[in-house]
């Protein structure tokens, strides 16, 4: 695993995530558009050189082997593929 970086709900995404996992962490703070994360933060890791982006609460979002993207909710095994 390799370390990443974080970031606030909201601000502007690290240039090296794909445009789809950019996208999928959009609709996640359109989601959240009612709730208060002025705290929240997104942490990014790289795992076998593809993108984790997890949210304080528990939501990830991974690429799997194939560059599909799915969203995973408040730690949800339920999973969201855009």
């Amino acid at each position: 695993m390799q370390m990443g970086t974080r970031w606030s709900v909201g601000a502007a995404t690290p240039d090296r995530l794909p445009p789809a996992v950019v996208l999928a962490i959009r609709d996640v703070e359109a989601q959240l558009a009612e709730v208060d994360t002025s705290q929240w933060r997104w942490t990014l890791t790289w795992l076998e050189s593809r993108p984790v982006v997890e949210l304080d609460d528990g939501t990830t979002i991974r690429v799997d082997h194939t560059g599909e993207v799915t969203t995973s909710f408040n730690g949800d095994d339920d999973a969201y593929d855009h």
